[in-house]
């Protein structure tokens, strides 16, 4: 039995050796230092990635939901204000589980879906009558259309049918949230163009990202 309580299975000669994040010292690093250290490899200088490399590491995924919730929280959104999250994505699911698991562990219920192609879609608990995050792992200008869910930016900054399939629902959207975010022109950016895709009306809703691209550069 390891010190966790948890046996180590498979012979010691076959178990992978200690990933390259181990060279982190994450002890000397608070929650959003130690994601951050975790982004920069797979964020500077790439065109886009869905991130999967952290949001399903170990250390990401402790740490990445409650760095998730503070910056919403930060924004002026704590748990109270929304009662659900939604992967926009799939690379975003691990996102969604994150946060459910560490509402939970500061006693708040969050509930959680996934926006998908397929029919329904909108997998998970209704969301009717619910306000709702929509989250993504690097939501970026250097996307705009991302083949593995119902993203559709226009115009670089604008999605459509993720918000009419919500609406649908009868649900509302309070904000859209990324772990890495792309898209204005700076770290300032917080909004989204929101064109309604049967009428073309706009509104603007709520942009909030954990890093700009520019944050992961140096």
């Amino acid at each position: 039995m390891s010190d966790s309580g948890f046996r180590a299975t498979g012979p010691t000669d076959l178990r992978p050796a200690a990933p390259h994040n181990e060279a982190i010292d994450f002890a000397a690093l608070d929650p959003r230092e130690q994601l951050r250290a975790l982004l920069r490899d797979r964020v500077a200088g790439k065109p886009f990635s869905e991130l999967y490399a952290v949001t399903l590491d170990h250390h990401g995924a402790a740490v990445m939901g409650h760095v998730l919730l503070d910056t919403l929280e930060d924004a002026g959104y704590s748990v109270d204000d929304y009662d659900a999250v939604g992967a926009l994505t799939a690379a975003s699911v691990p996102l969604v589980g994150s946060m459910i698991q560490a509402a939970a562990s500061r006693g708040e219920n969050l509930d959680g879906f996934v926006m998908d192609f397929v029919f329904p879609s909108i997998k998970g608990p209704s969301i009717k009558g619910k306000r709702v995050v929509l989250v993504d792992a690097w939501l970026s200008e250097k996307s705009y259309v991302q083949t593995s869910s119902l993203v559709t930016l226009r115009n670089g900054n604008e999605l459509s049918l993720d918000f009419s399939i919500v609406e649908h629902e009868g649900a509302s959207v309070v904000a859209v949230a990324s772990l890495v975010g792309g898209v204005g022109k700076g770290a300032d950016e917080h909004e989204i163009t929101v064109v309604n895709p049967v009428n073309d009306e706009r509104h603007e809703v709520p942009f909030i990202q954990v890093f700009h691209e520019s944050d992961l550069s140096d």
